[in-house]
């Protein structure tokens, strides 16, 4: 059953799995060409944030693998995304370019990933927040899987919180949703709503990123509370 997501001011609408795995499904031929351009600056920022950290990767929503060659070469890698159309096309990429610090390629759910707590020094989402279910469970399961230390680093769309920008993003939002896209629900305060409840989460950085300054480039640091204690 679809998970019903009301918008201020507009009718209620349904996204669910389903919805999204068909979506990217549809987008896998022309995933690369449509957006490794529009995406590059931000694809580049936020990997070379993961190179400086090291470690075991988990990059969820990994799509057609386009992010893959840019990680460092001693980074040890696994990639997770909800359609098969994608994952074949990123297994092909690790295949072709013999990227042996890939350890696995999975579909998988991004609101309930098969890995036991702590298990990565950094995970990984790009573009991913805005285009699940319930994006603040995704967001708590990417910080369960985290290790204490490590850094969930996000790249995303921030939505307006008011004015003709929030207007347009609203009467977007039926058009796009569709595509596995959503425009109006994401402004900045939602992000800082969940870090609030998000025990041993602390923000460690945002910046804006291209195309058009709607985007963000979010690190979000692990505390060891047994450390701090």
């Amino acid at each position: 059953m679809a998970q019903i997501l009301k918008l201020d001011g507009t009718e209620e609408l349904d996204f669910d799995r389903a919805t999204v795995e068909r979506a990217y499904d549809r987008w896998a031929p022309v995933y690369d060409l449509v957006f490794g351009g529009v995406f590059s600056k931000g694809r580049k920022a936020a990997i070379q944030a993961t190179n400086r950290l090291g470690g075991r990767v988990l990059e969820v929503g990994i799509g057609t693998g386009i992010s893959l060659p840019q990680y460092a070469p001693n980074l040890r890698i696994f990639g997770t995304d909800i359609s098969e159309a994608m994952l074949r096309k990123a297994k092909a990429r690790v295949s072709e370019l013999r990227l042996n610090n890939v350890e696995g390629l999975a579909v998988m759910d991004a609101e309930k990933l098969e890995f036991p707590d702590n298990s990565f020094d950094v995970v990984m989402a790009q573009y991913v927040v805005t285009a699940v279910p319930n994006p603040e469970a995704a967001l708590d399961e990417f910080a369960r899987v985290l290790r204490p230390g490590g850094e969930l680093i996000v790249l995303t769309r921030v939505s307006a919180d008011t004015g003709v920008r929030r207007f347009i993003e609203q009467r977007l939002q039926p058009v796009v949703r569709p595509l596995g896209f959503r425009t109006a629900e994401f402004a900045w305060s939602r992000y800082a709503k969940w870090l609030a409840g998000a025990r041993g989460m602390e923000l460690a950085e945002r910046r804006l990123i291209p195309p058009l300054g709607h985007f963000s480039l979010v690190r979000f640091r692990k505390i060891d509370i047994a450390k701090a204690a």
